[in-house]
């Protein structure tokens, strides 16, 4: 009875075995399946990200426009930050200049750079590139006006002094209203030629400005020296004679607070204050 059993036992544990074997061979083909298929999917997949990328990389999007610097449309290129030089001659300077043919990302912008700083008030230029379109920011850093020059006080400025010494012409005048300057009126003759004053000059004109600033209370208007041996300053008040800028003139401007008073007290018209003498100070009357 126990060797029947055992006899019956043995065909079920070979059924078993074999299921088993037949199982696992269905779930590895079941598994190679899955990895044919997910390699195939692979395969695809990098295809398809490899010509998306090359497309993104040819797009037009990337590239600027072959007229973006004869065209003044304010974004193929955007200009910012100049008050003094006109957008205009900015382009002016630029029309001339090749579109570079490779993306913008790779585009070179050291000629435009150099093309802009050739305009004399530009003292620098940062240049940021973007697409999606191609397309340029220019952001222009000036030089500062620090003195205007007229030849009267009727008639325009013709030029200007910058912070670093640079004389620049009417063709960037006038300045805007927010830019403020000392107007210096000059004839640029032999003796009074504005076109030869460096910076030590200049640096003594502002001085001078500031100087009497400081000791009347009231803004300069403008500054006379259109005879250098006689020189000039007009503030609110009056017109001061301040003579020849020796070595006593600080001084002599340091009388104006106990002078200034005085002048207010007078009802006849004043043509100038003259402080001009050493020791000595008088009213000029009309």
């Amino acid at each position: 009875m126990s060797k029947q059993k055992r006899l019956i036992a043995e065909p079920t544990e070979e059924k078993r075995f074999v299921k088993t074997k037949q199982r696992e061979r269905h779930v590895r083909k079941g598994r190679m399946k899955q990895d044919r298929l997910r390699a195939f999917f692979r395969f695809f997949l990098t295809i398809g990200l490899a010509l998306g990328l090359f497309n993104f990389a040819k797009s037009p999007q990337w590239y600027m426009h072959r007229d973006m610097f004869n065209k003044v449309d304010g974004y193929s290129i955007e200009i910012l930050n100049n008050r003094i030089v006109p957008a205009h001659k900015i382009f002016a300077v630029l029309k001339n200049n090749k579109v570079s043919e490779l993306p913008i990302y790779l585009t070179r912008t050291t000629e435009v750079k150099r093309q802009i700083k050739k305009l004399t008030p530009v003292e620098n230029v940062y240049i940021r590139r973007y697409a999606f379109p191609a397309r340029l920011q220019i952001i222009v850093k000036e030089r500062i006006p620090i003195i205007t020059i007229a030849p009267d006080i009727n008639v325009s400025p013709v030029a200007f002094f910058t912070q670093d010494g640079k004389l620049i012409g009417k063709e960037y005048l006038p300045l805007s209203k927010d830019i403020n300057t000392t107007l210096v009126l000059s004839n640029g003759n032999k003796g009074d030629d504005y076109k030869k004053w460096d910076n030590e000059r200049l640096n003594q004109i502002q001085k001078i400005v500031k100087y009497i600033e400081t000791y009347s209370g009231e803004p300069v208007e403008y500054a006379d020296f259109r005879n250098p041996n006689d020189i000039f300053i007009k503030i609110k008040t009056v017109n001061i004679r301040l003579g020849q800028l020796d070595e006593t003139v600080y001084d002599r401007i340091e009388r104006i607070p106990s002078l200034l008073p005085q002048v207010k007290l007078v009802d006849s018209k004043i043509k100038y204050l003259d402080i001009s003498w050493e020791k000595v100070n008088y009213l000029k009357l009309q």
